[in-house]
């Protein structure tokens, strides 16, 4: 896995898995990314984000891509705060087809954009029915990893994205 395009892509949501929506204590407070910005962006709850996570991702050796509603905001608020250079964004279509019931409205423009290459969707709300739909639509391998939202993204979750990238990768 040497080139971009060989490397697995790990699409990041950023509410519940970068940032935790439970109790706020034990979450490390991160620095602004510059003196000419306000540290929350007006959000306080970028004070949750933890400054290692992007070092993290990073070292999974993926090619990461932001799938979330944040859009390139994320490059602009989250990426500073966690490390992380400017990733790809997943444009959302303007409305989702209606698929089946239970397949959250990301799942097949993920899918799409993936284009058979091996994928991780690293979220809060991925269900049974998304996995299904993969599973039955999507050629190459892929591990939708739900993220525990008050939580967020935690060393075991680390372990089990490692893992499965070991099993997919040849030799």
């Amino acid at each position: 896995m040497t080139s971009t395009m060989e490397r697995p892509l790990l699409f990041l949501d950023v509410d519940g898995p970068l940032i935790p929506f439970g109790s706020s204590s034990g979450h490390p407070q991160t620095a602004a990314a510059d003196s000419s910005t306000s540290p929350n962006q007006g959000n306080p709850l970028l004070e949750r984000l933890s400054p290692g996570l992007g070092s993290r991702l990073t070292a999974l050796g993926c090619c990461l891509v932001w799938a979330t509603t944040w859009m390139d905001e994320a490059n602009e608020v989250v990426s500073p705060r966690i490390g992380l250079p400017r990733l790809p964004v997943v444009e959302w279509p303007p409305s989702a087809d209606e698929g089946p019931r239970g397949l959250h409205w990301k799942t097949r423009p993920l899918v799409e954009w993936a284009d058979g290459r091996p994928f991780i969707w690293v979220d809060d709300e991925i269900s049974a029915m998304d996995r299904l739909w993969v599973d039955a639509s999507h050629p190459g391998p892929s591990l939708l990893h739900r993220v525990n939202p008050a939580k967020g993204l935690v060393d075991a979750d680390f372990t089990t994205l490692a893992d499965w990238l070991r099993s997919i990768t040849p030799g």
